[in-house]
């Protein structure tokens, strides 16, 4: 008896002892692995949806939530049930702020303390590189998490309580808001937020929300504590400010190629509402998902660009994805200072050191190699137009959401590698960040050869 007793602690010791002796790299991709897998069981619980659930739709939705992407292949508001609506919280929420945050929380509250190995993965998940307590951020993490979404379940109450009463009302509030700052795009409408084109408190509300969540939780911290443009971090500086060009640009083009669409802008009645449209289509792509126009009728073009901020994405450390808005600025900055005949980029009187833009010519790199990857092999399983079909596979590894349509019809093969893209499209620029920040140095030393470009 008593050796039947000590038989499953022993085993509980042993994954215990396995699971802490991971690298960052395995630990973060198996937590989100084993996120998707428990969300798909999940939902096949009986009682999760309306409707019977496949194995394949279940992992879809599951990997999908997870990954904080929004992608469907049901309709989430009509598929599922109030216990189906909250697994997809749970999993939005676990995915949207980090396993591998949870997982050191878990480390902390049973030793007691964080060990520098899991200083530095937390670090690394925050993109905090900076000599100050991480374990503050982490709460600013928490703490900011938990403000945001109270006001905002509490702002879109004033909208949705009167039109749908306070039990639905305050869980429609309560679920967009979760979605919005996690940047998962889920949405119980059927056509998103397509209804509130011209509202403006939805439009507001949804729009801080998951700039905010997608901006980076360094960032936040920094601006909470130091509160003057002139005290902020380089990172933090960039960040505010390419946040605002991109987004003041995107308004422009968009504007500029949608404003005679019948299809989108041309047909809203007022230019209230067009600006509205403009400002929310402008911002969403940048990992939210939500859309208030109907993106399967937005003019080639338009897609093409939005393409390009979906894959551009938000914040390092931030429930956003994306190859990260640092990463693009890094690769400008060292592109600009190629030009001009330096050795290193300088921003703000400070210099961008030759480490970090091989980390983000390598996240560029290979996240261009999946999506081609992904957009090829989707040409090749499927029928469908090839915009749409390269806008869902830029959407996953975005882990957007946003979509021309052409999720709900594709293939088993389709959506499996969707699945595959968003599981790389979170995982995938993180994994690359943590092995090349924790890679050792060569101990050989090799003559140099010249090799021609250009």
């Amino acid at each position: 008896m008593q050796a039947s007793s000590t038989l499953p602690l022993h085993w509980f010791q042993l994954i215990k002892k396995r699971f802490l002796s991971l690298t960052p790299p395995h630990a973060l991709v198996l937590s989100y692995i084993g996120l998707a897998i428990l969300g798909t069981l999940l939902l096949k619980l009986p009682g999760v949806s309306h409707q019977p659930t496949s194995w394949l739709q279940a992992l879809f939705t599951a990997v999908s939530a997870s990954t904080v992407t929004g992608l469907v292949v049901v309709d989430t508001g009509t598929h599922f049930t109030l216990l189906g609506h909250w697994i997809l919280l749970l999993l939005m929420q676990c995915g949207g702020l980090g396993l591998m945050t949870f997982g050191i929380i878990v480390i902390h509250l049973t030793r007691g303390q964080l060990g520098l190995k899991h200083r530095a993965a937390l670090r690394e998940t925050f993109n905090h590189t900076g000599k100050g307590d991480v374990r503050r951020v982490m709460l600013w993490a928490f703490g900011f998490t938990a403000i945001m979404e109270l006001l905002g379940t509490v702002l879109l109450a004033w909208q949705w309580v009167p039109e749908m009463g306070w039990s639905e009302g305050l869980f429609y509030s309560f679920f967009h808001t979760l979605s919005a700052f996690n940047n998962a795009g889920f949405a119980l409408p059927a056509d998103s937020l397509m209804a509130y084109t011209g509202n403006p408190l939805v439009n507001i509300v949804v729009s801080l929300l998951f700039i905010s969540g997608g901006i980076g939780f360094v960032v936040i911290a920094d601006i909470i504590e130091k509160k003057r443009f002139g005290q902020f971090a380089l990172h933090t500086k960039l960040m505010l400010i390419g946040t605002l060009i991109i987004n003041l640009a995107a308004i422009i083009v968009i504007l500029a190629l949608e404003h005679g669409n019948p299809a989108t802008l041309a047909a809203l009645p007022d230019w209230g509402t067009k600006l509205w449209a403009t400002w929310f289509q402008a911002v969403t792509p940048r990992s939210a998902g939500f859309n208030t126009l109907d993106s399967g009728a937005l003019f080639p073009s338009t897609a093409f660009f939005i393409m390009g901020l979906m894959f551009i994405g938000g914040g390092s450390g931030s429930t956003a994805g994306g190859i990260k808005l640092s990463t693009f600025i890094v690769a400008l900055l060292a592109t600009w200072a190629f030009l001009r005949g330096r050795e290193r980029p300088v921003v703000f009187g400070r210099n961008i050191e030759l480490h970090i833009v091989r980390k983000s010519l390598a996240i560029i790199v290979i996240s261009l190699f999946c999506v081609s990857t992904g957009i090829f092999l989707l040409a090749v399983t499927e029928k469908g137009n090839f915009l749409d079909l390269a806008f869902e596979a830029v959407s996953a590894a975005g882990t957007v959401g946003l979509s021309r349509g052409a999720t709900a019809h594709l293939s088993p093969a389709g959506q499996c590698i969707i699945v595959v893209l968003m599981l790389i499209g979170r995982v995938g620029p993180l994994t690359i960040a943590f092995t090349l920040a924790h890679a050792r140095g060569e101990s050989i030393q090799y003559p140099a050869g010249q090799v021609n470009i250009g």
